[in-house]
């Protein structure tokens, strides 16, 4: 048994919580079709609206504070959001729940609020210095006492177990504190209502900037500029700023305020360095180089929707449509536009692993883009700008995601390193562990391999590779000048194990497919039942066969030291990323300084893969 009142009644619940906010909805139905829409349901829908404003302000800070392309400089605590921390916060809106039921049994204990009119300015000015006068004291020394002893370990600690603080966080925490929130939060309220000044405008301000002002703290993004405080000196001790309540996340023993400082220095609890600390911070000059960078591209609008700054719980998990998700489509499609016709390749996500910063840099092109003509130049040259600013900041590898290094745009990246052979970061495409996983996905006593994509940079090199180990490839293509090329390139003895096929009907006794182009239900159709599907084209292939499997694209699991890793790389498990992406990781811990574009070297395959397993990748 824990603590009493540490825990959430309905935290077993999951997504069903949200049934409890049942009778208000019905009261609102019920009075707008049979009471002719009284007073409580009327002030039911207030609630309702009200507490879906305030999730509103929580997602709104999320996504600013997350979109790393306008914050990354005025970052306070430079982790990342882990899985562990948005698991733990995965409820962080369970408060609003008793919030809401508390405001219906107000409005029945106290029928003077049915009255309430729309607006009245003298509220404003009571709420705020009841606010001020008292919730903001009171709140001071609730705080200093949670903070002690067994409240601190049974209460809490569970809102300074995230490690780095998020709008989330405002709201994850056991619910005697927040029992002590809504009272500090409905004085000013109430007071303002018996001197009979309340409103309906009252209660959407106050609630809503009292919210506000609590994800902005803990948003993890400094927002002030420092030249405000050197103005106006006595502006610091009226509202506190991020950087102000991370020091209290990061330090536990100092700045306990609510939103005005004030009360930190009559209780001689300032952390010395905040000041200091928020003009360092404000400055944006602390901004850290990259080791790796992963250089990504959108897939289409609807993956575009998995960004950590959409929803955090959503891209959290591997990616799937989900109806709610196909509401945000003609944002998505919006977006698209705008960064067609504006944006340039950008940071969208990071995380650390072995001391060394990992990024992802996204190139602002949807997948549909790369197969239009008219858009190839415009494509390279956001690739190129971006490897030429990775050069000029010091990053040491910077890996191409799949289209990124399509043959036909810039030949698998040899274009740009051909233009700039002077570039001190190392460009890779990925594709020799791309190549080592699928090889160590076959069965070793598999005898014969059909191979579509076979004449492409990773089926020659898949082909090449099995080969010398006397397995029959029936590679599939048309040009027989192409085959004949590769073929010439396998040991004497070993030619006699590529054969040339150009119709599906050839692979109808083979259960092992290695599919690098996409191949249609009626191409699937032809194997045999029992047969594996391994692929590495881009996007996967549709499983249509019940009675066949089909594996996932080329893909490894990160090392279990990672940090700061909260993002699915699109349909991939947590902690998993794409092969292209997992050989860049490997070039960078190997400290290997030669580039790794164009061909794949066959012979370099077993030994990207024992380095893979070295340092602790493993295949997902």
């Amino acid at each position: 048994m824990g603590a009493p009142v540490s825990s959430w009644p309905w935290q077993n619940l999951g997504s069903f919580k949200y049934l409890l906010y049942g009778p208000l909805v019905a009261k609102v139905i019920h009075s707008r079709a049979w009471e002719g829409g009284r007073t409580e349901g009327v002030w039911c829908l207030h609630l309702l609206l009200l507490f879906a404003f305030r999730g509103l302000i929580h997602q709104l800070w999320w996504s600013y504070s997350s979109m790393m392309f306008l914050t990354r400089k005025r970052r306070i605590i430079k982790q990342g959001y882990d899985f562990k921390q948005i698991d733990e916060e995965w409820d962080w809106d369970n408060f609003m729940i008793p919030q809401a039921f508390i405001g219906a049994m107000a409005f029945y204990l106290f029928p003077s609020l049915k009255e309430l009119p729309l607006w009245d300015l003298k509220g404003f000015f009571i709420a705020l210095m009841i606010h001020a006068g008292v919730s903001e004291p009171i709140f001071y020394w609730a705080h200093r006492t949670f903070h002690r002893g067994q409240l601190f370990s049974h209460y809490h600690s569970v809102h300074h177990s995230s490690a780095v603080p998020s709008s989330f966080t405002a709201g994850h925490g056991t619910p005697l504190e927040h029992l002590v929130m809504s009272v500090l939060m409905g004085l000013p309220l109430v007071g303002a209502s018996f001197m009979g000044a309340g409103s309906i405008g009252l209660l959407y301000v106050y609630v809503l900037l009292f919210d506000f002002m609590r994800c902005m703290g803990h948003s993890n993004v400094e927002i002030f500029p420092s030249a405000l405080f050197e103005t106006l000196p006595l502006f610091r001790y009226l509202i506190y700023t991020p950087t102000y309540h991370s020091l209290h996340h990061t330090e536990k023993d100092s700045n306990y305020c609510l939103f005005m400082p004030l009360f930190d220095a009559l209780g001689g609890t300032i952390n010395t360095k905040s000041w200091s600390l928020q003009k360092e911070i404000s400055s944006g000059k602390d901004v850290e180089v990259p080791d790796f960078v992963f250089l990504a591209h959108v897939v289409d609008v609807i993956s575009s929707l998995h960004a950590p700054f959409v929803i955090r719980s959503f891209s959290s998990k591997p990616f799937k449509v989900l109806p709610y998700i196909m509401a945000l489509w003609p944002g998505g499609f919006l977006v698209m536009l705008a960064m067609w016709g504006w944006s340039k390749t950008f940071l969208y996500s990071f995380y650390n692993l072995r001391g060394r910063l990992h990024q992802y840099w996204v190139v602002p092109r949807h997948g549909f883009q790369y197969f239009l003509p008219f858009a190839k130049n415009g494509i390279n040259n956001q690739i190129e700008n971006a490897i030429l600013r990775a050069d000029k900041m010091g990053v040491k590898v910077l890996s191409l995601a799949a289209l990124n290094k399509n043959e036909s745009l810039n030949g698998g990246g040899t274009l740009f390193v051909n233009k700039h052979p002077n570039l001190k970061v190392r460009v890779v495409h990925g594709n020799t562990l791309t190549a080592a996983v699928i090889l160590n996905e076959v069965p070793k006593d598999v005898k014969e391999v059909f191979l579509t994509g076979a004449t492409s940079k990773l089926g020659r090199a898949i082909a090449l590779y099995l080969c010398r180990k006397k397995v029959r490839v029936l590679m599939l293509t048309l040009s027989t000048e192409r085959f004949q090329k590769i073929q010439k390139e396998a040991p004497a003895d070993c030619q006699q194990y590529l054969v040339q096929v150009t119709k599906y009907q050839a692979a109808q006794n083979c259960k092992t497919w290695i599919v690098g182009k996409w191949i249609t239900f009626s191409e699937q159709r032809l194997a045999p039942r029992g047969t594996h599907f391994h692929q590495f084209v881009v996007p996967p292939i549709i499983g249509f066969r019940r009675d066949c499997t089909y594996g996932k694209l080329a893909a490894m699991r990160l090392p279990q030291d990672v940090q700061g890793l909260g993002m699915c790389e699109y349909t991939l498990d947590r902690g998993v990323v794409h092969a292209c992406h997992a050989g860049g990781v490997v070039h960078c811990l190997e400290g290997w300084t030669h580039h790794e574009v164009g061909a794949l070297d066959v012979d370099l395959i077993d030994v990207v893969w024992s380095a893979a397993l070295k340092h602790g990748l493993r295949p997902a």
